[in-house]
């Protein structure tokens, strides 16, 4: 069966939903009956996707979210781990890993907007995006060690570089899940907002970071990602070389000559 979204027919047996409008594209999981569990084919497709939008000039920014109104992910396939040899699980593992990497570095920016549950490698996914926005009754955690299983696919790297070292500790070691609004004052979402506004939000959010230099964006996102992995000197020195690359930009001489003049600036991205 096929449905039509923004102009484009897709099967409803993809279980990555794709569209774009605006130089924004959204990719959706799209496995609901299953609150959007990642297995193998569902991080292929993501793969695939982010792939084809890294090379896709017309795409300037990407918002992931969920389908359904239950859950953006409640993580890995729980029914595929259970029977999965170790080195599928390991494999499973590695190709998330991949994915995200692959968000994070990107070179767009992406939100991830969480419509529902967000647990464990769903959660994990919603950490490599630049930003969370987060509806009132999403629910936010990491319960692998309930289930005998290590946050594997990315959590125990970014969880503690997000909110800290003892809150990501409390939240992995106690596989707690918390609400929007604790997850707000975590530090681990950046909005909340009602589920009928929630893609209306994040678009508005990204218009609103989209009507800034392209390049200007893009190369302060890659210091935040990059620099987290460096000392807190080599960090402000990477900080520092990308301020003096961003001056041999046109957008840099247009903006510093708006802000002088006092008229908006006309960004092109060269």
């Amino acid at each position: 069966m096929l449905l039509n979204w923004g102009g484009i027919s897709i099967s409803r047996d993809e279980v990555i939903l794709y569209a774009e409008e605006n130089g924004i594209a959204t990719l959706t999981l799209n496995r609901p009956e299953a609150l959007n569990a990642l297995n193998k084919a569902v991080l292929e497709q993501l793969s695939v996707h982010l792939d084809n939008i890294k090379r896709n000039t017309d795409v300037k920014a990407v918002i992931l979210t969920g389908s359904g109104d239950k859950a953006f992910s409640a993580g890995a396939d729980i029914q595929y781990l259970n029977r999965a040899t170790p080195l599928e699980v390991r494999d499973l593992a590695m190709l998330a890993v991949k994915v995200t990497n692959q968000i994070e570095s990107l070179g767009k920016i992406v939100i991830a907007a969480i419509n529902g549950f967000a647990l464990g490698g769903g959660l994990e996914l919603a950490e490599s995006c630049a930003l969370r926005i987060a509806v009132n009754e999403a629910r936010l955690g990491h319960p692998e060690v309930r289930i005998g299983a290590v946050a594997g696919f990315g959590g125990t790297t970014r969880l503690p570089r997000l909110i800290g070292k003892g809150r990501a500790a409390e939240l992995l070691l106690t596989g707690k899940a918390l609400s929007a609004e604790e997850a707000y004052h975590f530090g681990l979402v950046n909005r909340i907002v009602a589920a009928e506004s929630l893609l209306s939000e994040a678009n508005e959010l990204l218009q609103e970071i989209l009507s800034h230099s392209p390049l200007a964006v893009n190369l302060t996102w890659e210091a935040i990602h990059r620099g987290g992995n460096l000392t807190l000197e080599e960090s402000a020195l990477l900080g520092a070389d990308y301020f003096g690359l961003i001056a041999s930009t046109e957008d840099f001489r247009e903006g510093t000559k708006a802000f002088l003049e006092k008229t908006k600036p006309a960004f092109k991205g060269k």
